[in-house]
């Protein structure tokens, strides 16, 4: 369990990796990986990956990713492999990317320049890819903390990038980047019918390489994201929609760094519901009182939703795209509530993935059946710390399940 002692400058809100915080055991690796840099000049190896910022949009910071040395990087971006991993080793993976910050308008991804064609190529590599980097300045060591995506290192302004070899591209994503008359919601569709996780998915998305020729942009990181697993898992639910309903209810349930899951699956209409809270005494919550407990809740009926899901915000799409694969896997159709409670252990915002995987970690074990809802609900009222009585009054979809008129009571 993480120590609950905060760093004394950003109090456990954004780690500055000036050595303060006590999860930060690896600083020393990140100054070391710095100093690898002799001067403003580098070679590494990109995971593949980039990202793009979402200040000052539509002018952006446009960033290539990769360590300071040249290895086989693949699990230092690669969230879908993740799962299971202490934290700390998370970080270790996050704090070895440097990233080189190049200022652009995002609708040069439609008419890219050399170097900006570079980066794209890079992030459609089905391996990591030496190239070769000159900054303006050297980077000093940080790391920081974001809601929806994977912590990030330190980084610099770039003069300029370019690839030191001719990176390997799979078949199926050149063709989707080729077809400049294919939408993006297509491309996407297609390549996770391939078997593509959805983290290439968001990259390519986000590097302007995917959607109709003259309207690719490029598209922050944190907004390609929720892009990709909504588009996604919408069009899975459109099929579901087809499909016979779920035979008996269903529970679900997964523990990762902190953060229980349960998953609730009710036979019937599709409509999915996030509930989230966290437990007293937690970095972001300091309440001691437990009655006090605010739980905050996102949903959807049968129609779906027509706004942003801005309550429990991305990982609202990450839970409903791990429910949606799982319905479409086994053709059926239910109603899907995802309880998750927020422990003191998990005092750093690792990214919406680990939702997405724990959401999927729990959906892949074999579930608990129950004969009524009721007995479902007791189920994991005595495993929930919190009061479930709090659960119960924020949730829409359990009173609409618990109060709608069936043909058969009449």
């Amino acid at each position: 369990m993480i120590s609950p002692k905060l760093c004394i400058r950003c109090k456990g809100k954004l780690l500055c990796g000036l050595g303060y915080c006590p999860i930060l055991k690896k600083h020393s690796e990140q100054t070391k990986i710095v100093s690898n840099i002799h001067g403003t000049e580098f070679t590494g190896a990109s995971p593949p990956s980039l990202f793009v910022s979402w200040k000052n949009y539509p002018k952006v910071q446009i960033a290539p990713l990769s360590p300071t040395e040249v290895f086989d990087s693949t699990m230092l971006d690669a969230p879908e492999k993740w799962f299971g991993l202490p934290s700390e080793e998370i970080i270790s993976f996050r704090q070895q990317l440097l990233r080189s910050n190049k200022a652009v308008s995002v609708f040069d991804a439609a008419k890219p320049s050399y170097e900006l064609a570079e980066m794209q190529e890079l992030v459609m590599a089905s391996d990591p890819t030496s190239i070769e980097v000159k900054l303006k300045k050297k980077p000093s060591p940080s790391l920081s903390f974001h809601e929806s995506a994977a912590p990030h290192g330190p980084s610099a302004p770039l003069i300029k990038m370019r690839l030191d070899e001719n990176p390997s591209i799979a078949k199926k994503i050149d063709y989707a980047v080729s077809d400049t008359d294919l939408k993006s919601s297509d491309a996407m569709m297609r390549l996770h019918e391939a078997g593509f996780p959805i983290s290439r998915l968001y990259k390519l998305l986000s590097a302007g390489t995917l959607g109709i020729g003259k309207r690719r942009k490029f598209v922050p990181t944190r907004w390609s994201i929720v892009a990709a697993q909504s588009t996604i898992s919408n069009r899975l639910i459109d099929e579901i929609k087809y499909f016979q309903h779920l035979g008996e209810i269903e529970l679900f349930s997964s523990e990762y760094l902190g953060n229980r899951f349960f998953i609730l699956l009710i036979p019937g209409a599709w409509s999915f519901e996030n509930l989230e809270t966290w437990v007293p005494g937690s970095v972001w919550y300091q309440e001691k009182d437990a009655s006090k407990v605010h739980i905050i809740q996102d949903h959807e009926f049968y129609s779906g939703r027509k706004t942003y899901a801005s309550n429990i915000s991305g990982a609202y799409y990450a839970a409903r795209l791990s429910v949606a694969e799982h319905l479409h896997k086994v053709k059926r159709q239910a109603s899907a509530i995802v309880f998750r409670e927020i422990t003191p252990e998990y005092q750093l915002g690792l990214g919406d993935w680990v939702i997405q995987e724990s959401v999927k970690n729990a959906l892949s074990k074999k579930p608990l059946s129950f004969s009524a809802l009721s007995l479902a609900l007791a189920f994991v009222e005595r495993k929930l710390q919190t009061p479930f009585n709090l659960w119960k009054k924020e949730s829409k979809l359990l009173d609409f399940l618990q109060h709608q008129r069936r043909l058969s009571d009449f």
